[in-house]
Formats: structure tokens, sequence, C-alpha cells
């Protein structure tokens, strides 16, 4: 098989469980928290990396920001090996009293993207895998950290989040809203592969509060340790499912 075009992988260059956050400065962040790494590929919005955390081998790879894009990820190295991904990222909380700074683990994924609709129907599902939520649980517990565990909405509109549609999706009892969990949770169920994810509150749409323009900006000292706190319940996760 043929380099993948997008990540530049071919089978053999990865492992067979990914962490998948959209920003590639996250994989440098997830690196920093394993005991080594090295850099496999880098084009575009994909950084490739591949990692060892607890005796664990994991690939690390960026998917850049949106359902297209992750899905060109998830398309490829499914591709080239992977089976079991995990997206580690960042949320706009949908309930009041979720803070700036929570960690939200996603059960599923409301499908209001328009990449899924290319492979199925809007009413299948987009759901995590048991497996991935149950180890993504164990690591929190293991961390004595507290979850908001639940159904989330996947969007790629960021701009026209209008009143409406956060009133729509708060009254549906959805915790938070990102752009790559629907696309990511679809394509792992149609090939008969495994995903969850694990998101930290960047800001909360119904009471207000905005993220900026940089991570830097977005993210309050709180939050900011929480990502680091999320990156390593999502690798304490990874011990759990190599284990399985």
């Amino acid at each position: 098989m043929a380099k993948q075009p997008h990540i530049l992988c071919e089978p053999g260059d990865v492992h067979d469980i990914a962490l998948v956050p959209g920003d590639p400065g996250r994989v440098e962040r997830i690196a920093a928290q394993c005991d080594s790494h090295e850099t496999v590929a880098e084009n575009r919005e994909y950084r490739v990396v591949n990692a060892t955390h607890d005796g664990v081998d994991l690939t690390l790879c960026s998917t850049g920001i949106g359902a297209p894009s992750t899905a060109i990820a998830v398309e490829e190295l499914a591709a080239v090996g992977v089976e079991t991904f995990c997206r580690v990222g960042t949320t706009g909380a949908l309930q009041r009293g979720i803070e700036i700074g929570d960690m939200v683990v996603a059960t599923a994924a409301a499908k209001d993207e328009g990449t899924t609709r290319r492979y199925e129907d809007v009413a299948v599902p987009a759901v995590a895998s048991h497996g991935v939520v149950s180890a993504l649980l164990d690591g929190a517990r293991a961390r004595d950290e507290d979850l908001h565990v639940g159904p989330i909405a996947t969007d790629d509109a960021f701009y026209a989040e209008t009143e409406g549609v956060v009133e729509r999706w708060e009254a549906a009892g959805l915790l938070a809203v990102e752009m790559e969990a629907a696309a990511l949770f679809t394509l792992a169920r149609r090939k008969g592969l495994a995903a969850g994810a694990i998101c930290t509150v960047d800001g909360n749409l119904v009471e207000g509060t905005q993220k900026g323009e940089t991570e830097a900006d977005e993210l309050p000292p709180k939050a900011r340790d929480n990502v680091e706190r999320a990156i390593g319940i999502a690798l304490d996760a990874v011990t759990v499912l190599a284990g399985d």
C-alpha cells in the first residue's frame, strides 16, 4: 500500500491506538507527557508522532479543525493500522454550571455537521465505543478527577451558532459542542473500530463566556491546567485499553 496522501504514513508507521487532538500543537503537549516520542510525518494540519507511555506504544495525530479534516485523518489512520481512537480536545459547554476548566467525556454526538451525511443518514446515531468511554472513566477515577459524561453536539459552522441553535442544544440536554467527534464516532463505528473523546471546557455558550483568538487567550489558568490533566487521563486510558 502506498503512503496515505494526507498523513503521509503507510502500514507499519503507526500503532493500533491513537490519540487524535485537533490542534497540531497539542500533539506536542501529549508527547511531552510520554516516556519517549518521535515524529513520523508532518503535512498540512496533520502532525503524526509515535510515542511510548507506561510501556504502551501509541500514535498521536492531529486532525485539524472540523469534521472534514477529521474524516480524512480517521480514514487514513484506519487504512494503515489504527484500531482505537480517542479525541483529546476542547469544547464549549451548553449547560449552566459547567465551568471553564471542567472536562467532558462524550457518549455520543449529535450530527450537526455535513460530513457524516455523505456516509449515512442523519438519523443513524454517532456513538462512542463503550470500551473507550469506560477506559476514560477508569483513568479519571485513578486520578480522583470529576467528569461530565453524556451526549454532545458536533457542529461545523462555528460562527453560525446562533442563540436559537444554542437554546435547541441546551433543551436537548447536550453537554457541550465541538467540531470533530461525530465524524470520529461515525467512521469508527462503520469500520468496526473503537472511538471516544475527552474534551476540556474553554467557554460556556449558555452563560456567555467566549473563547479567544488563540489557545493562550482562550484558556484561563484553570483550563490550561485542565488540558494537561485531560491528557493524563487519556494516556491512562490508553494503558487500560492496551491491557484489555
